[in-house]
């Protein structure tokens, strides 16, 4: 029903433009980029080298004994196709020695685990490679609170922070993603079999278009149900923005002094004397 398309050529150059301004004003020349296999962190990779060039960009893949084999040979297809330096990072171990203290974990629980392990190990590729990490969220996962606070969230830059899960597809295209990773089912690959809109209880296009209308045009529960999309998805949407407000927030202060940290004291983020 909406058509979320975008001018991509001109969105490239401007998350080009974008990454370069941000890493460099803070005094960076380079980053590290998580790189699954899957469209969304293969998009960002792509983008941080047009920024950055290839030599100053490092792909770390850290899989996961579960883990799908394609999710590397994906990952291994960009880094072959860009020429960026790259590390493979196992995390099996690591996670298995907390894992086998404790009964009955769940998917959730060890998929989250394992999205904070992975980040903690990109947080200190970075310090190594004195460089910046490059988040990968897209603006569906941030908004319906699909990502694991501070794991896949916690990132020194959102790129593709901005554009709807739909939109990273179309971006993919025109920047060269291999079209066997653009077209593949979305997944965050946490356990065996998992699948995004599976989980969501929808598409990411009926995801998208509903995120559009209630968040940039600013249409109620009633009005979106009005315009033919159904009651069960515009609530999802509704009670998943809901409940993980708190993942799109800064960490709440309880405020005694003239000026405090995020309330008052509001610089941009390359404030200098």
């Amino acid at each position: 029903m909406i058509n979320l398309s975008l001018n991509y050529k001109l969105v490239r150059k401007f998350i080009k433009n974008f990454i370069r301004e941000e890493i460099l004003s803070n005094g960076f020349s380079r980053a590290v980029v998580g790189l699954s296999g899957g469209v969304d962190s293969s998009l960002v990779l792509y983008l941080t080298v047009d920024a950055l060039g290839n030599k100053n960009v490092r792909a770390i893949m850290m899989p996961y004994k579960t883990n799908s084999p394609d999710s590397l040979k994906d990952a291994m297809l960009v880094v072959d196709e860009l020429k960026v330096p790259y590390e493979i990072v196992n995390i099996s171990n690591v996670a298995d020695a907390y894992f086998e203290n404790i009964k009955g974990i769940h998917n959730l629980r060890r998929g989250n685990f394992l999205a904070r392990i992975r980040m903690a190990v990109l947080f200190d590729k970075a310090l190594e490679f004195q460089s910046v990490v490059v988040g990968t969220s897209n603006k569906s996962e941030l908004l319906l609170g699909y990502s694991t606070w501070y794991g896949d969230m916690a990132a020194s830059l959102y790129p593709i922070g901005d554009l709807y899960k739909t939109q990273v597809w179309g971006l993919a295209k025109e920047v060269g993603v291999p079209e066997k990773i653009v077209k593949k089912k979305p997944s965050a690959d946490l356990w065996p079999g998992q699948n995004d809109e599976k989980e969501l209880g929808a598409s990411y296009k009926e995801l998208d278009e509903v995120l559009n209308l209630y968040v940039d045009q600013r249409k109620s529960f009633d009005e979106i149900v009005s315009l033919g999309y159904k009651r069960s998805i515009v609530n999802i949407v509704f009670q998943r923005i809901y409940k993980t407000q708190y993942k799109r927030t800064f960490p709440p202060i309880a405020k005694f002094s003239p000026r405090t940290v995020g309330i008052d004291f509001l610089y941009p983020h390359d404030f200098k004397r």
